[in-house]
């Protein structure tokens, strides 16, 4: 059984994952109206990837005898000055995103809660892979800057990561 404290802040965490998902929806939005479809559907994917660990949480918590209580997602922003702006308020959301789930972390070691505290561990080493990717991106759109040339490349790479779920919802078109 979780505890009162523990329980609240994974519901908040909830919360802050399915914002994570709008965040970046609200991101891919500004792409695709900009004509970069490559980073729209990387970001399709990170939040298809957000709204996962979401759910993640959202079953644990019932796993362990919980009740969810979800609570309003705040609109994103949706506009940005170019890719560089948009990649860095991701990390920025991101080093965000990691300080929440450590803060989860510590919770479950002053309440002794080793079962929650294992479960964190997934997504302490996921934050760790979520941020270097991130400030990865950020590099090299630092090294680009207004090339035309080295965004479309880019572009292109970061198109291939696709969404799944609409591979799965929508049909492709012929």
């Amino acid at each position: 059984m979780l505890g009162e404290r523990m329980l609240k802040a994974l519901n908040e965490q909830i919360t802050k994952e399915l914002f994570s998902a709008y965040f970046y929806l609200g991101i891919a939005a500004y792409f695709k109206d900009k004509g970069f479809d490559g980073f729209a559907a990387w970001m399709e994917a990170q939040a298809e990837e957000e709204l996962g660990h979401a759910i993640r949480i959202y079953d644990y918590v019932f796993e362990r005898g919980g009740k969810v209580e979800l609570e309003k997602v705040e609109k994103p922003k949706q506009n940005f000055e170019s890719p560089l702006k948009a990649f860095e308020a991701v990390y920025l959301h991101e080093v965000g995103v990691t300080e929440s789930i450590y803060r989860l972390v510590e919770i479950a070691q002053e309440e002794k809660d080793h079962a929650t505290y294992q479960f964190l561990q997934w997504f302490v080493e996921e934050q760790v892979e979520e941020e270097a990717t991130a400030k990865s991106i950020v590099d090299k759109l630092k090294i680009i800057g207004d090339n035309p040339q080295g965004l479309f490349m880019l572009d292109r790479e970061l198109g291939a990561r696709t969404p799944k779920l609409r591979t799965l919802l929508i049909p492709a078109k012929e």
